[in-house]
Parts: structure tokens; sequence; C-alpha cells
């Protein structure tokens, strides 16, 4: 039996899930430039795109009610998940940013990280194997658990660091404003940057 099938319908079960409090901070790598510039607390309506946990509804790129925020609890795993594709942080295509911010609501999130996956018909693969496959299950979970406000996985690009798929249904847990917002090229992260490159294996330009 494959470790990733098609998720059964009805999911069985009901959902195990986490949740962060206010005040927890999380990261997100942005892009303010280039085709679709975003804005730091901008979901992404529109796709599905080859991102793993896109929930939205078919065809590819409607534009739905259904939206989709990916980030991560510090700027490594946001790097790492980022620029995963060549493994080199460029610091200036597209302008990326970096921000940080803090919730400020309690947010309900399904933990993919326990024994879930597998109680449901999937595995950890869920978190690391075939992205199309992902977001089917991603969608799967959105119309079983209308509580749930996203996922709660590990990173596979960064030693299974917390990392979340936020559903539009999270919008409001973001705050009016960051605790910081800075461009990759900003100077001050020169060093960040760099230790980031190196604990990953990650060239930079």
């Amino acid at each position: 039996m494959a470790k990733l099938p098609a998720p059964p319908h009805p999911l069985p079960g009901p959902a195990i899930t986490t949740t962060l409090g206010p005040g927890v901070r999380l990261w997100r790598v942005y892009f303010a430039g280039g085709t679709h510039p975003a804005a730091w607390n901008g979901f992404r309506s529109f796709g599905p795109t080859h991102a793993r946990f896109d929930h939205h509804d078919l065809p590819k790129g409607a534009h739905a009610t259904r939206a989709i925020f990916y980030a991560a609890d510090d700027l490594t795993t946001c790097l790492a998940e980022v620029f995963q594709a060549k493994r080199i942080i460029n610091r200036m295509s597209n302008a990326p940013r970096i921000v940080g911010f803090d919730l400020v609501r309690d947010v309900l999130l399904l933990d993919l990280t326990g024994h879930w996956p597998t109680q449901a018909g999937a595995s950890m693969a869920i978190s690391s194997g075939r992205r199309d496959r992902a977001r089917q299950w991603s969608r799967a979970i959105y119309a079983a658990y209308p509580n749930v406000e996203g996922l709660f996985y590990g990173s596979s690009m960064h030693a299974n660091r917390p990392t979340v798929a936020l559903y539009e249904r999270a919008q409001t847990a973001l705050p009016p404003t960051p605790a910081l917002d800075r461009a990759l090229d900003d100077a001050a992260l020169r060093g960040r940057l760099n230790a980031a490159a190196t604990r990953l294996g990650y060239g930079i330009v």
C-alpha cells in the first residue's frame, strides 16, 4: 500500500489538533516584487501552485474564497523552505523580505507531527512526499474539519522544525503590524543570513 494514498472520504476519526496562542511569533519570507508581489500579511488566493498544502478549489488558477499562508517558527526554516529549489538564498530577486509577527489570538491547527496522519490512512510522507497528493489531503482536511484553521507540520528541509500552513480562516489571528519587516538585502541581516546559509549548506547571493 502506498504510504501516501489519496485521502478517504470521509476522513476517519476526529481531528488531533494543536493550538498556537496569542504572542506566538511566526516568521515568513515573502516577495514584494515580481509577477505576483505580496504584502507581509497577504494570504494567497490564487492556486493551487506547486506548494505542499494549497487547499484551493480546482481548476488551477481560479480566484476563490480559499487562501493560504505559509510560515515557520524561525528564520532559518523560512529560508530553507523558500529557497529549496536551487539551495541558494537570493537576497535580491523579486525583492524578498523577512517578516516576524506575533499572533493576536488562538489558532487551531491540525497536528501532522504526531499519529494523526497514520490514523487517517496517510503517513509522515504527507509532509515530505508527493506535493500533489498532499494538496489533496489538505482539501479533504479543510472540508472535514470546519473549525481547523490550518496545518502544523515539520519542515522536511530543516530538521522537522515547526512550520504552519494557515487557511484563510486564520486571517484575523494576524496583527495589524508586524514586529519586524526587512528586505533580505538589508545589511543588518547579513550575519543571520550567512549563519543560516552555512547551517543549511545553501549558497547566498
